[in-house]
């Protein structure tokens, strides 16, 4: 890592050139005012900045003067790297090196060596960014976790990349694959990699030891030792899925992976989305797994949840269609086939209608033309309209009851432990504000309109009795696209679960709908 500054975030926030630490204010508003800047690598208003920073400050503007002030003393010695103007402040990126971005690079890297996984590797050893938190910064602390989540995304692929160096000795190995157990102690894959070196070394009462640990952390049996992901194929281990980063045309980093093997299939982004906790869920996981047996399987966090950035400018369905679009032309994709899925089917419509030479087929599961505003009854508008309400002072409290109105609607067949788990899970991938957000643009989605444009074979899946969309919003995708099928589902849940009967249905149907259209 060189360059004229080198900046570090991760653990302590430290500033240093040629070697020499170079003094910092110790005003952590100021210390998180210049992270911000850093992390999120674009031009911010002033009034932005103080409305995020010192709002509570008797005079905002004084205050952001002062800090930029003190910062200027560190960082513009030589050079302006700190810019501002009458508008705007940001930071000039030809000046500087920072840590968060070489761990990006490793992790992005096809052939990183042993020295920067190491390097890399140390920096996620502990809780990152712990340093630049703030205490009655509500909005600004949104963001961190979910820059937090962001980079803690990435430690199984550095460390499992690290733990597989054929220069690495074992006993090296194993210390690296500890670490990873230790800082992620609810990860299948730290637990199964540490078990399966232990054992291949010899040391089975320490890997059985691991494996205990980890039912127990868990509340389950997981048979760690000897079992491979579920659903696997020809006894091999489910694949690794690799998670990148991209920038949207507005600014906002826009999180994605892919997985497997074969042509690409491409999943629009749905509610709600999380990449690294979808993976290895107990209600995304089976079918995502499914859909990457045959082939590369892309999928997104969009803006604001999951790993993507939370504080955003916009949330709408237009900024919808933008994070997809960033991501077919980040991953250079050429042609695909695109699946959606509830929100994600009029996304995945849109888009077919608008690039045509991309999309070279549809695949629609739960979806809808029409959002709640314009094709629901007056009384089911103001049911939606109470939700947002009490998902506005409720979503972020330890009471699940206002996620569990979601819950139940998805999935009122599932058992109490995955209601749970999808609960808290929603929690995890959004704020309060944003999931208001959400449910609003949701409503205002009418691509009515485009149905009769989409041109390319399309496949509707719809479940019976959908408790959250009815089954009539799939008879109108499939009656007004002139080269859709319609499949009904035997189920009432808007999740189809692994367990059910019209899982094997549906994933079975996809497999013979692609096979078929030659795109597997």
């Amino acid at each position: 890592m060189t360059g004229a500054l080198h900046i570090t975030l991760i653990n302590d926030l430290t500033v240093s050139a040629g070697g020499q630490f170079l003094p910092l204010v110790s005003s952590r508003k100021t210390l998180a005012l210049l992270a911000y800047l850093l992390i999120t690598g674009r031009e911010h208003r002033r009034e932005n900045l103080c409305e995020l920073f010192f709002d509570n400050t008797n005079d905002p503007r004084a205050s952001l003067r002062w800090s930029l002030t003190k910062l200027r003393k560190t960082l513009n010695a030589d050079a302006e790297v700190l810019i501002t103007t009458k508008a705007g402040v940001r930071i000039d990126f030809d000046r500087v090196t920072l840590d968060v971005d070489f761990v990006r690079q490793v992790h992005d890297a096809a052939s990183p060596t042993l020295d920067e996984l190491e390097q890399a590797a140390a920096l996620l050893a502990d809780k990152p960014l712990t340093s630049i938190e703030l205490s009655r910064a509500d909005d600004y602390m949104l963001w961190l976790l979910g820059e937090r989540e962001q980079l803690q995304s990435l430690r199984g692929g550095i460390f499992q990349r690290l733990a597989e160096a054929q220069e690495l000795s074992d006993q090296d190995a194993v210390r690296w694959l500890r670490t990873w157990a230790r800082v992620d102690p609810y990860s299948v894959e730290a637990h199964r990699h540490l078990a399966a070196k232990l054992t291949a070394l010899g040391l089975m009462d320490e890997a059985r030891q691991v494996a205990a640990r980890f039912d127990e952390v868990l509340g389950e049996k997981q048979s760690i030792l000897e079992a491979d992901p579920p659903r696997s194929t020809g006894g091999q281990p489910a694949p690794r899925q690799s998670i990148g980063f991209c920038k949207s045309p507005d600014g906002v980093s826009i999180a994605y992976a892919s997985v497997g093997s074969g042509p690409p299939l491409v999943k629009a982004a749905n509610w709600l989305n999380h990449l690294e906790l979808d993976w290895e869920s107990p209600i995304w996981g089976e079918t995502f797994r499914a859909l990457a047996r045959q082939n590369t399987f892309v999928r997104y966090d969009e803006r604001g949840n999951g790993l993507s950035d939370w504080d955003v400018p916009e949330i709408s369905f237009p900024a919808f269609l933008e994070d997809l679009e960033t991501v077919v032309d980040h991953l250079g994709l050429d042609r695909f086939p695109l699946l959606g899925m509830s929100q994600g089917c009029a996304v995945s419509i849109e888009y077919a209608v608008k690039h045509p030479q991309k999309v070279s087929a549809l695949i629609l599961i739960g979806g809808y033309a029409a959002g709640w505003r314009i094709g629901l009854s007056r009384a089911e508008i103001e049911q939606r309209e109470a939700v947002l309400t009490l998902t506005r002072h409720g979503w972020g409290t330890d009471n699940p009851a206002y996620r569990q109105i979601f819950s139940q609607t998805f999935m009122p067949d599932a058992d109490a432990e995955r209601l749970d788990w999808f609960n808290d899970f929603q929690r995890q991938c959004t704020s309060p504000e944003n999931a208001v957000r959400f449910q609003e643009a949701f409503g205002d989605i009418d691509v009515r309109h485009l149905l009769p444009q989409v041109q390319v074979p399309t496949l509707v899946l719809h479940a019976r009795e959908d408790q959250r969309i009815p089954l009539d919003c799939g008879r109108e995708l499939a009656s007004n696209i002139p080269t859709a099928e319609l499949v009904t589902l035997e189920s009432q849940s808007h999740i189809i679960l692994g367990d059910e009967p019209a899982w094997e249905v549906c994933m079975t149907e996809i497999r013979r709908f692609l096979g078929r259209h030659g795109l597997v």
